[in-house]
């Protein structure tokens, strides 16, 4: 992601926003008091600060949220600067919304007490004969900031930041962000804003690409609820001189999303329309499976965490050096190996995946072990003991979950805070990883063993509120060899895999006992073991 020219980029937001306690009793038309709340909300702050960290910037977001208002404000902030200030453009799909835009600007000038010349309309030679009918505000600086249509060639020979309004409703929305990111060759920022209009719309696609690493940018989500939390409605009131209180909020609230109706899913919560369900197709995940690649399944019997130490060490050796040492020989010597791991003590599968990336980038999962009712040391003993034999160990990212978090430390503590990432799974985090294991499945840039529990892992995955994440439910497996149920556990395990795969680590400098290496750089080749039913039947005593 580029990061802020520092001769190009307007100064630090918040130096500009110590006084905005006192200018929002002027913008607001309210009577100054001494607790009145800064003028920007947190979110709306956050959006303006990461239009000046990343050359693009996109932010989801629900109706009415004031993001346009923000950066009305970042819009003076970035023209009135004399030295590395730069020309701002906001682009709209009607006319009504570039003259309201003109006005938050002209308001903030004013708050600001900055000298600028009065809003006026002209036609924007945009090298056609009919021109462009656009509004300017000239500012002392020499800068100036102009609300332009929505048509690509309007941004010919500009130069700064851009702003694109409800990116989802321009028709002609994809040529105009590629005649905007022009403007980022010389220091400029282009930001896209708006609420969805569909999951097939280009916007949509365009979130999508980044988040799964496919292009450039950063994405903000900005819902209803997120909104609320951090003081919409209080704003609201204020401006309406009514009284807040949590009960007049959730009456407002649950008022506006009835007069939506069916909509409030789309145009309040952020989730493009036809966006729920399945994530992966099952001819997909298919294309992404190898019969030459392992499931190695290990089930500890009951009561086997009362064994002594000593028992339970020997047993789970033998079991590594009979199923898992014969396929450490089919790891690269030469490249760097990941892991990704999603934990589970008691129901549930605790998996781990340990992969390469082969001569083509492609992610190849060498093995998936899945473990059932293993103990929480024995667990450790067996990642430590693969980690210490794979080649060029490089990085790994643990469900840091509940009872997981102890596991992820011990893992950290042996193998370095900087190698092995505790991720604490949430929205945030499905919302990073789930993309990225999406495309690299669908670009077939991940091989993965054929295996029903896998399948039915990936599958689980569904878009909850526009969010790729595995609901709360289980369901037993077909699984060759695992009678238990699944809880999309390998499917976390792979994102962690992916993502780990994507970090820019070195590889510890020490080799595994491994004589030979596999490479499966182009399709599935034959190897030792590979889908044995030794390995899918796993080691039960």
């Amino acid at each position: 992601m580029g990061a802020a020219n520092d001769i190009t980029a307007p100064p630090p937001i918040s130096s500009a926003l110590e006084g905005w306690a006192v200018m929002s009793a002027k913008v607001g038309s309210l009577s100054p008091m001494d607790d009145l709340p800064s003028l920007l909300m947190p979110y709306q702050i956050e959006a303006i600060q990461l239009s000046d960290q990343h050359q693009l910037f996109v932010s989801e977001k629900s109706r009415r949220t004031g993001l346009t208002y923000a950066f009305g404000a970042d819009a003076v902030l970035t023209a009135a600067p004399a030295q590395g200030g730069q020309d701002f453009f906001y682009i709209a799909y009607n006319k009504d919304m570039t003259r309201e835009f003109i006005g938050y600007c002209a308001d903030f000038l004013q708050a600001f007490d900055q000298l600028a010349t009065e809003p006026k309309e002209f036609l924007h030679n945009d090298g056609s004969d009919e021109g462009i009918n656009a509004f300017r505000i000239d500012l002392p600086s020499g800068h100036k900031i102009v609300a332009l249509s929505s048509k690509p060639r309007s941004l010919r020979g500009m130069q700064g930041k851009v702003l694109i309004d409800e990116a989802a409703f321009h028709d002609q929305f994809s040529d105009l962000l590629d005649a905007a990111m022009a403007l980022t060759m010389w220091g400029g920022r282009v930001v896209v804003i708006s609420t969805h209009n569909g999951a097939d719309n280009a916007y949509n696609e365009l979130i999508e690409d980044i988040r799964s690493g496919k292009r450039e940018g950063v994405v903000q989500r900005v819902t209803l609820k997120d909104a609320l939390r951090q003081g919409l409605y209080q704003r609201i009131c204020l401006r309406t001189r009514e009284p807040w209180s949590p009960e007049a909020e959730a009456k407002w609230e649950a008022s506006l999303r009835k007069r939506y109706g069916t909509a409030a899913e789309q145009e309040l919560d952020v989730v493009p329309s036809r966006g729920s369900g399945i994530y992966l197709a099952r001819a997909t995940i298919e294309q992404a499976m190898s019969h030459e690649l392992p499931v190695i399944r290990l089930a500890c019997p009951d009561g086997f965490e009362r064994h002594g130490e000593e028992y339970r060490t020997s047993w789970i050796k033998e079991f590594l050096e009979t199923e898992v040492a014969p396929y450490l020989a089919d790891f690269d010597p030469n490249r760097p190996t990941y892991f990704g791991q999603d934990f589970a003590r008691n129901g549930d599968v605790s998996p781990v995946v340990f992969g390469q990336r082969d001569e083509s980038m492609r992610r190849v999962a060498r093995f998936l072990l899945e473990m059932r009712n293993v103990p929480f040391k024995d667990q450790e003993m067996i990642l430590n003991w693969i980690i210490s034999r794979v080649p060029m160990f490089a990085c790994g990212k643990m469900d840091a979950r509940g009872n997981g978090s102890a596991l992820a430390e011990a893992m950290q503590q042996e193998w370095g805070f900087d190698r092995v990432e505790a991720v604490q799974t949430s929205e945030k985090t499905y919302l990073a990883f789930m993309p990225k294991l999406r495309s690299a499945i669908e670009d077939q840039m991940l091989l993965i063993p054929w295996d029903e529990g896998v399948m039915d892992d990936l599958r689980m995955i569904k878009l909850v509120r526009g969010i790729p994440m595995i609901p709360d439910r289980g369901k037993v497996s077909k699984a060759d060899g695992d009678s238990g149920k699944r809880h999309g556990d390998d499917a976390i395990a792979l994102m962690h895999f992916v993502a780990a795969s994507d970090e820019d680590i070195g590889p510890i400098e020490f080799f595994s006992a491994g004589q030979r290496s596999t490479h499966l750089a182009s399709g599935p080749v034959s190897t030792r073991g590979f889908g044995s039913a030794g390995a899918r039947a796993g080691f039960v005593r």
